[in-house]
C-alpha cells in the first residue's frame, strides 16, 4: 500500500463501516470473520451471544415506537390540522382559478366597445371595416361575418358576459375576503401541528434517550468490551437529536405538503381528469426520483455516523486521560489518529448531500415542467372549447402547488433520512437481548445467604478473545464465612473470577453456586445486591462523598431508611475505612462533590471512599481486588484491620499482590495460566517453599537486589526470564484486530494554530476564572457568520460558486412570473384568435421547459457543492475542536461543565449544528434570499405602486420569520446546557458500567436521568409554543397579502392603470417572494441550532489557556542535568481554592539522583508531580529545573525531558506497537520498541499473543490486565529516554514476582537521569538516593532508606507496618 494512504483498521462487531467501496481516501475496513468459527459450536453460541448485535433497519413509523395513547390523540390532531392546512393551498387555487376568470373577462373587450356589442344597436359600420389583431395584423368584418357572429348563442361557460366596473370591483371583493378567511384558517391550523409535532419531539426523543440508557446499562460486559462510552455519549447526545428533528416539526411539514400535492390532484381530477392526467405523468417521475435519492441517502447517512460514533469512542478515551495526553505531548498524533475516522464519515456524507442535490435539482426540473406542460396541453383544450380559462389556471396552479409542495418536501427528507439511520443504531442496541439481563425480575432470591462459593470445573473464554481459554477445569470451594486469597501473576485469572461470580460473563463449561444453587438461577440484581466490589482502580461517581458511599445501600435491606440513619451509617462506614480523617477537613465535609470519576480526590481517598461503600450495607459476600493499592502504609494499616472486621461472618475473597495484605486469610490460592498451583495458609504455604514462599520472599522490605540492576545494566535484552515463567502467558482479554495509524493530514493540523503567550507571564489570579469569563462570552450575528466564512476559507471558491448557481435558481422565480403574465395575457385572445394564443402560449412553454433545465443544473451543483464544502467544514470543525480542547491546560478540565461527556457531546453535536448553516439548508436559503428580492425588485419595476404595497407586507414576514429564528435560537443554547447535564450523567454511567451493575445502580440511575430530561421537556414547552405561533403567522400571511394585492390590484385594473400583464408579473412575483420568505424560515430551527453551535464553536477556539501547548515562545532546555528544587511552592486546586494542598515546600533533588515521595494520601505527592510536569502553576514559590524556572522554559520542549507512568495507567485504542511508540516525541523502529518493552519485563508477554505487537489493547486498554497495562505504560515512558523519570505508584498494580522484575529494570533505567518515585509500597523504594516523607504539604523528614529508619519517626512507622511476618499459631 503506498506510503500516503491511510488505513483503518476497524473492529466489526462495534461500527457499522462494512464493505466501504474503495476511494480517493483508502480507507479500508476489513469484512467481518466470524472469530468463533474455529470453537465447538455449543461454546462458538455461548460466547457470540454475549457479543451480537441485531442488525436493525429503522422505518419511519418505527421512530415513534414509544408513543402513548394521549401521544396518539395528539399526533392525531397535529396530522388532521397538518392535513387541512395542506388542503387549503388547492383550495387558494380555485379561488385563484375564479379570480384570474373574472379579470380576463373584465379586459376582454374595450369599454368603448360595451355599446356596439351588447346594447342591442349593433351597427354594419362596425362590422364593415379593417381592425387590428392581437399579434399586430389585421382583419375585415363585413356583413356576412355579422351575421354568422351575432346569429347564435354563445355558451356562457366559455363567453362571459360583459362585467361592469362596479360589478368586478364586488366580485374582486368577495375573492380577497374568501382569501383573508384562508389565511386565518391556516394561521391557527399552523400553529395547532408545528406545536404539537415539536413538542411530541421533545417528548418521544427523550422517551428514546432513556430506553436506550436503560437497555445499555443491562446488557452484559461482553458488549462493552466491543463498545466504547464515547460511542454510547455519542449516541445519546448526538443521534437522539438526529431523530427528535426527524419526528418534530419536519413531519409537520411533510404532512402539510403531502395534502397540498394530494388535494391538488384531487382538485385537478374534479376539473378535468384529462388535463391532469397528462400532468400526472411528471408527478410521477418527481416521485420516483425522490424514492430513490432518499434510499441513497439513508445508506450513506448510515455510513457516515459510523465514523463519527467511532471516532467519538476514541475522542472520549482522550478527553478522560488529558493527563496523560499532555504528559507525552501526544494532542495532536491522537487528534489525527481521530481524523481517520471523520474521513470515514465525511466520504458518505458528501455523497448523501450529492443525492440531495440530485433530487432537489429533479424535483425543480419537474415544478417548471409542469408548467410548461399545463399552459401548452391546457391552452389546446381551451381552442377546443373542453375548458374554460377558469378552469386551466385552476388545474395549473394546482398542479403548481402539487409538484412545489414536493420539491418543500426534499429538503425535510434529509432530516427523516438522518434520523431513520440514528435510530437504528440506537434501536440496535434497544432491540438486543442481554443474555444476562440485570432488569428482568425473573430468579430466585433466597430467604437468607450464608456464602457457601462453589466454581466447578469451570472453562472460561473471554468473548473478545475467543482462542484463549483462561480457566480449564476450574475447581474451588469456599466455605461461608471464611476469608480466600488469591494471589498470583497478572493475567492469571484472579479477576475473572470476580467477574464469573458478578455475573459479568457466562462461563463456557461448568456451574458456580451460592449456598448449592446455581448462580443462573438467581436473579441477576438480587445476587449483585449480596455482593460488594472492591475494585482495583476504584470508580467514583460526580456527587458528594455522602451520595457516593450510600450507593452501597442500594438493594439491601437499609435502602429504603431515613435520611438521618443513612448518615448515621455512612458515617460509621466511613469511620471504619479510615476516610473520616480527611473527609472532615473537605470544605463541605461529607457533602463534598468528589469531581467526575472522583478527580477532585487522591487516589488513596478514592479507594477509601470505595471502601466504605462497599462495606456500609454490610454484604454476604465481599470481593476486594486489590483494595488497599492505592493506599499509605498507614493508612492501609487501618483500613485492612478495618476490612479483616468487616470479613467477620461473610465471604471475603480477596485478590492481591500486595501479600501483607492477606497474611490472615483462611486460604490462600496461588493461581497461573487459569489453574491452581498450591493452598493454604500463609504460614503453611511459607513452609512449602513453593510458588507463594518466592512471592514472600520478593517482597521483604530489605532484599537486595544490586546484583539484579547490574546485571541489566549489563545487557539490557537479557530480560528476566524467571518472571516471565509466571507472566509470560496468554493475555484473556487482549483483542485479536490489528490496527495501523495512518499518515498525518499536516494541512488540518496547522488550521487555526495561534501564538499566545509563555507560562512564565501567568498571574496570580487563578486559571479557571479567566476560563470562564472566556466561556460565556456572546457574539454578534454578523461577528458570527463572518467566522463561519473565515472558518470555511479552503472551500469558500466553492461556496461562492455554489451561491452563484444559488441565485440563478433564485433568478428562476421572477422568470416564471414572466412568462406567467405572458401566458394569462395570451389568453386575452381567446376565442377571437385561437391561433395567436396558441402560438403564444407555444413559445412562453418552450421557455419554460429551458428554466427548468436552467433550474434542474443550477440546483443539482449549487447543492452539491455547498454538500462538498459543508462535509470539510463540519469534519475540521470536529478536528479543530478536539485540538483546541487538548490544548487546554488541566484546570479547564477540572471544571464541573467540562466533563469527558459534555466535551465528547461537543464534539459530535456542535459540529453537526453547523452543518444547519451549511450544505443543504444554506442552498435553500441562498436561493429564496434571491428570490424574495428578485421577486420585489421586478414587482417594482413592474408596476411600482402595487408592487410598493404589496412588497411593503414581505419584511412583516420576514420579522415574523427572524424573531422565530431568534427565540429557536435562545432556546436551542438552553436546551444544550440543560442536555450537556444529562448527556455527561449518561456518559458517566456508562463508563464506569462494571461499578454501576455491581453497585446495582441502574433503577437510581434510570430515575435521576428521567427527572432530568422531564426537566428539560417541561422548560421546552413555553418556547415551542412561540415557534409555533410565528410559524402560523408566517404561513397565513402569504394568505393575507394576496387577499391584499387583489383588492388593492383591483382598483388600477378597474380603471386600466395597469394591464393584466403587469398585475400578473407583480402578484406572482410578490406572491413567490412571500412563500420563499416563508419556506427560508420553516428551517429557522436548523439555523437556531447552527447559529448557537457555531458561537460554541468560536468560543471555543478563541479561549487561549495559559499554559499553552501551540506557543513557540519560551527557552528550549539544552544538556538538561535534571537538577530539580522546589522553593516555597504553594498550591491549591483553581476548582477548590479554599483548600491548600502545598504549604511552603521545599526539596532539592540533584541530577542523577533516584528520588521517593512518601506519606499518607491526600499530602500533595501527587500534585508536587503535577507541577512538575507543568500542569498547574504554583500560587507562589518557584520550581526550578537546573537553576532555571521551569515557566521560563517552551513548555512542549520542557516536557520531552520528562516521561510519566501514572497510578492509574492509560492505553488507548489501537494496537500495543502503537501505545509504546506514542511515547516517543520522534520516530522510533520495532527494534526500539522491542527493546524497552523487554526492560519493562513485557516482551515475552507481548510475543506470546497471536498478533504480537499488533494485538489490540481494547478502549482505555480494557482488554489488558492491569498489571500488563502498566508494563506497557512503564515501556512508554522509557522509549521517551526521558532526563526526569516520573513514578506515581509505577508498580502498583503488579503481582510481586513481576514487580521484583520491573522495579530492578526501573532502578537500572534511573541511572544517569533524575528520577522521582511516588510509593506507597516502599519495598519499590528502599534503594533511593533521598526519601522526603510528606506530611499536609510540608516535607517532613528526608533521608536514605537506612537514615530514615534509624530516626525512628515517621518512616520507621511506615515500615513496620509493611514488614512481612509469619502469622503467629
Amino acid at each position: 500500500m503506498a506510503s500516503d494512504e491511510k488505513v483503518v483498521a476497524v473492529d466489526t462487531q462495534t461500527t457499522p463501516l462494512l464493505g466501504l467501496e474503495k476511494s480517493s481516501s483508502s480507507i479500508e475496513v476489513p469484512k467481518h470473520i466470524d472469530e468463533f468459527s474455529a470453537l465447538p459450536p455449543r461454546e462458538a453460541k455461548i460466547l457470540r451471544d454475549q457479543v451480537t448485535v441485531p442488525d436493525v433497519s429503522a422505518s419511519f413509523f418505527s421512530m415513534f415506537r414509544y408513543v402513548t395513547a394521549l401521544d396518539k390523540v395528539l399526533l392525531a390532531i397535529a396530522a388532521v390540522a397538518g392535513i387541512l392546512e395542506g388542503t387549503a393551498k388547492p383550495l387558494m387555487t380555485l379561488v385563484f382559478g375564479y379570480v384570474t376568470q373574472v379579470f380576463t373577462d373584465y379586459y376582454r373587450f374595450d369599454p368603448e366597445s360595451y355599446g356596439m356589442f351588447y346594447n342591442g344597436t349593433y351597427s354594419e359600420e362596425f362590422y364593415n371595416g379593417t381592425y387590428p389583431m392581437f399579434n399586430g395584423t389585421t382583419f375585415t368584418f363585413n356583413d356576412t361575418d355579422y351575421s354568422n357572429s351575432y346569429n347564435f348563442t354563445y355558451d356562457s361557460e366559455f363567453m362571459e358576459r360583459y362585467l361592469t366596473p362596479d360589478e368586478f370591483q364586488r366580485q374582486v371583493n368577495k375573492f380577497a375576503l374568501l382569501f383573508m378567511a384562508i389565511g386565518l384558517g391556516d394561521m391557527l391550523l399552523s400553529y395547532i401541528q408545528m406545536f404539537i409535532f415539536i413538542d411530541r419531539g421533545v417528548v418521544l426523543s427523550a422517551r428514546i434517550r432513556e430506553n436506550y440508557l436503560k437497555a445499555t446499562l443491562k446488557q452484559n460486559m461482553g458488549y462493552f468490551d466491543k463498545l466504547g462510552s464515547g460511542e454510547i455519549t455519542s449516541r445519546i447526545s448526538s443521534d437522539t437529536l438526529l431523530i427528535q428533528d426527524a419526528i418534530s416539526e419536519k413531519v409537520g411539514f411533510i404532512i402539510a405538503n403531502v395534502a397540498t400535492f394530494l388535494a391538488a390532484f384531487a382538485l385537478g381530477f374534479s376539473i378535468s381528469y384529462k388535463l391532469t392526467f397528462i400532468m400526472v405523468s411528471v408527478a410521477v417521475f418527481i416521485l420516483a426520483t425522490f424514492f430513490i435519492s432518499s434510499g441513497r441517502m439513508t445508506k450513506y447517512y448510515k455510513l457516515a455516523l459510523g465514523g463519527v460514533s467511532t471516532g467519538s469512542s476514541l475522542a472520549e478515551e482522550v478527553l478522560s486521560s488529558v493527563r496523560n495526553v499532555q504528559a507525552f505531548g501526544i494532542q495532536d498524533r491522537l487528534a489525527m489518529k481521530y481524523d481517520t475516522f471523520l474521513l470515514v464519515s465525511e466520504k458518505w456524507a458528501m455523497r448523501a448531500g450529492i443525492a440531495a442535490g440530485v433530487m432537489t435539482g429533479t424535483m425543480w426540473l419537474g415544478v417548471f415542467a409542469n408548467d410548461s406542460l399545463a399552459f401548452w396541453q391546457g391552452s389546446r383544450f381551451l381552442a377546443r372549447n373542453e375548458l374554460s380559462i377558469r378552469q386551466v389556471i385552476t388545474i395549473l396552479m394546482a398542479m403548481v402547488q402539487g409538484t412545489y409542495a414536493v420539491s418543500n418536501i426534499s429538503p425535510h427528507v434529509r432530516s427523516i433520512t438522518n434520523g431513520m439511520a440514528a435510530a437504528g443504531k440506537i434501536f440496535q442496541t434497544i432491540d438486543r437481548q442481554s443474555v444476562i439481563d440485570s432488569s428482568l425480575e425473573t430468579g430466585r432470591r433466597l430467604e437468607s445467604v450464608k456464602g457457601n462459593i462453589e466454581l466447578r470445573d469451570v472453562k472460561f473464554i473471554y468473548p473478545s478473545r475467543p482462542n484463549v481459554t483462561v480457566l480449564d477445569h476450574f475447581n474451588l470451594k469456599i466455605k461461608a464465612g471464611s476469608t480466600v486469597a488469591l494471589v498470583g501473576a497478572s493475567g492469571s485469572g484472579k479477576s475473572t473470577i470476580v467477574g464469573l461470580l458478578e455475573r459479568f460473563y457466562r462461563p463456557i463449561n461448568g456451574q458456580l453456586f451460592l449456598d448449592d444453587v446455581d448462580l443462573d438461577d438467581l436473579n441477576v440484581r438480587w445476587l449483585r445486591s449480596q455482593i460488594r466490589l472492591v475494585s482495583q482502580e476504584p470508580t467514583l461517581f460526580s456527587c458528594s462523598v455522602f451520595e457516593n458511599v450510600a450507593h452501597g445501600l442500594i438493594g439491601t435491606p437499609y435502602e429504603h431508611l431515613s435520611h438521618a440513619e443513612h448518615h448515621a451509617m455512612v458515617v460509621e462506614a466511613c469511620r471504619q475505612a479510615n476516610a473520616m480523617t480527611f473527609i472532615d477537613e473537605l470544605p463541605e465535609g461529607l457533602n463534598t462533590n468528589v469531581g467526575e470519576r472522583g478527580f477532585l480526590m487522591s487516589g488513596g481517598q478514592k479507594q477509601r471512599i470505595a471502601i466504605a461503600r462497599a462495606i456500609v450495607g454490610n454484604p454476604k459476600i465481599l470481593l476486594l481486588d486489590e483494595a488497599t493499592s492505592a493506599l499509605d502504609t498507614k493508612s492501609e494499616g487501618v483500613v485492612q484491620e478495618a476490612l479483616d472486621r468487616a470479613a467477620k461472618n461473610r465471604t471475603t475473597i480477596v485478590i492481591a499482590h500486595r501479600l501483607s495484605t492477606i497474611k490472615d486469610a483462611n486460604c490462600i490460592v496461588v493461581m497461573r495460566k487459569g489453574q491452581i498451583l498450591e493452598t493454604g495458609t500463609h504460614n503453611e504455604l511459607l513452609a512449602k517453599q513453593g510458588e507463594y514462599y518466592e512471592l514472600v520472599e520478593a517482597q521483604k522490605i530489605d532484599q537486595e537486589k544490586q546484583e539484579m540492576i547490574e546485571a541489566i545494566q549489563g545487557n539490557t535484552h537479557a530480560n528476566a526470564s524467571d518472571s516471565d515463567d509466571i507472566s509470560s502467558i496468554l493475555d484473556e482479554k487482549a483483542s485479536f484486530d490489528k490496527s495501523e495509524n495512518g499518515s498525518e493530514n499536516e494541512a488540518l493540523l496547522r488550521l487555526h494554530k495561534t501564538r499566545t503567550k509563555t507560562s512564565m507571564a501567568i498571574a496570580d489570579e487563578p486559571v479557571y476564572e479567566q476560563a470562564a469569563e472566556q466561556g460565556t462570552s456572546v457574539y454578534g450575528f454578523f461577528e458570527t457568520i463572518s467566522f463561519l466564512i473565515e472558518l470555511s476559507g479552503p472551500e469558500n471558491k466553492y461556496n461562492v460558486v455554489g451561491a452563484l448557481f444559488s441565485g440563478v435558481l433564485g433568478l428562476s422565480y421572477p422568470a416564471l412570473g414572466l412568462f406567467y403574465g405572458r401566458c394569462i395575457e395570451a389568453f386575452r385572445a381567446y376565442p377571437q384568435d385561437t391561433e395567436f394564443m396558441l402560438s403564444q402560449i407555444d413559445y412562453f412553454a418552450g421557455l419554460f421547459f429551458m428554466l427548468a433545465m436552467v433550474a434542474m443544473i443550477s440546483s443539482v451543483t449549487s447543492l452539491s457543492l455547498f454538500a462538498y464544502a459543508g462535509q470539510k467544514l463540519v469534519r475540521r470543525i470536529r478536528l479543530m475542536a478536539l485540538r483546541q480542547m487538548l490544548r487546554q491546560d488541566i484546570a479547564y478540565f477540572d471544571r464541573d461543565e467540562n466533563t469527558t461527556g459534555a466535551l465528547t457531546s461537543t464534539l459530535t453535536r456542535d459540529a453537526q449544528g453547523v452543518d444547519g448553516l451549511s450544505g443543504t439548508t444554506l442552498g435553500q436559503l441562498l436561493s429564496s434570499s434571491m428570490i424574495v428580492v428578485s421577486s420585489i425588485t421586478l414587482g417594482l419595476v413592474i408596476a411600482w405602486n402595487l408592487g410598493l404595497v404589496s412588497s411593503a407586507c414581505v419584511p412583516i414576514l420576514l420579522a415574523t420569520g427572524f424573531y422565530r429564528f431568534y427565540i429557536l435560537a435562545q432556546s436551542q443554547r438552553r436546551a444544550q446546557q440543560a442536555s450537556e447535564g444529562s448527556a455527561s450523567y449518561a456518559c458517566e454511567a456508562a463508563s464506569a458500567i462494571r461499578t454501576v451493575a455491581a453497585l446495582t445502580r441502574e433503577q437510581e440511575v434510570l430515575a435521576t436521568y428521567h427527572a432530568e430530561l422531564d426537566r428539560q421537556v417541561k422548560k421546552s414547552r413555553p418556547t415551542s409554543h412561540y415557534s409555533a405561533a410565528l410559524f402560523g403567522a408566517a404561513q397565513g400571511m402569504v394568505y393575507l397579502i394576496m387577499s391584499l394585492i387583489f383588492w388593492y390590484g383591483s382598483r388600477f385594473l378597474k380603471y386600466r392603470e395597469y394591464n393584466l400583464f403587469q398585475f400578473y408579473v407583480t402578484m406572482m412575483a410578490v406572491i413567490f417572494g412571500a412563500q420563499s420568505a416563508g419556506i427560508m424560515f420553516s428551517y429557522a430551527s436548523d439555523l437556531g441550532k447552527g447559529y448557537q453551535a457555531t458561537q460554541n464553536i468560536k468560543r471555543l477556539l478563541a479561549m487561549k489557556p495559559q499554559i499553552d501547548t501551540w506557543s513557540d515562545d519560551g527557552a528550549t532546555p539544552h544538556n538538561v542535568q535534571g537538577d530539580v528544587e522546589f522553593k516555597n511552592v504553594h498550591f491549591r486546586y483553581p476548582t477548590r481554592p479554599q483548600v491548600p494542598v502545598l504549604r511552603g515546600l521545599n526539596l532539592k533533588i540533584k541530577s542523577g539522583q533516584y528520588v521517593a515521595l512518601v506519606g499518607s494520601s491526600g499530602c500533595g505527592k501527587s500534585t508536587t508531580i503535577g507541577l512538575l510536569e507543568s500542569f498547574y502553576t504554583p500560587l507562589a514559590g518557584s520550581i526550578l529545573l537546573d537553576g532555571r524556572d521551569i515557566s521560563e522554559f517552551n513548555i512542549n520542549e520542557y516536557r520531552k525531558q520528562i516521561a510519566l507512568v501514572s497510578q492509574e495507567p492509560t492505553l488507548y485504542a489501537g494496537s500495543i506497537m502503537e501505545n509504546v511508540m506514542l511515547g516517543s516525541p520522534v520516530p522510533v523502529d520495532e527494534e526500539q520498541v522491542h527493546t524497552v518493552c523487554k526492560q519493562a519485563n513485557i516482551h515475552n508477554f507481548i510475543m506470546s499473543l497471536p498478533d504480537g505487537y499488533a494485538t489490540l489493547c481494547g478502549s482505555k486498554g480494557a482488554l489488558l490486565s492491569g498489571g500488563q497495562k502498566q508494563r506497557i505504560a512503564i515501556a512508554r515512558a522509557l522509549i521517551r529516554k526521558p532526563k526526569i523519570l516520573l513514578l506515581d505508584e509505577a508498580t502498583s498494580a503488579l503481582d510481586s514476582e513481576s514487580e521484583k522484575v520491573v522495579q530492578a529494570a526501573l532502578d537500572a533505567a534511573a541511572k544517569g537521569r533524575t528520577t522521582i518515585a511516588v510509593a506507597h509500597r516502599l519495598s519499590t523504594i528502599q534503594n533511593a538516593d533521598v526519601i522526603f516523607v510528606f506530611e499536609n504539604g510540608k516535607v517532613l523528614e528526608s533521608g536514605t532508606h537506612q537514615e530514615l529508619l534509624k530516626n525512628k519517626s515517621k518512616y520507621y512507622d511506615l515500615v513496620q507496618m509493611q514488614a512481612l511476618e509469619s502469622t503467629d499459631q
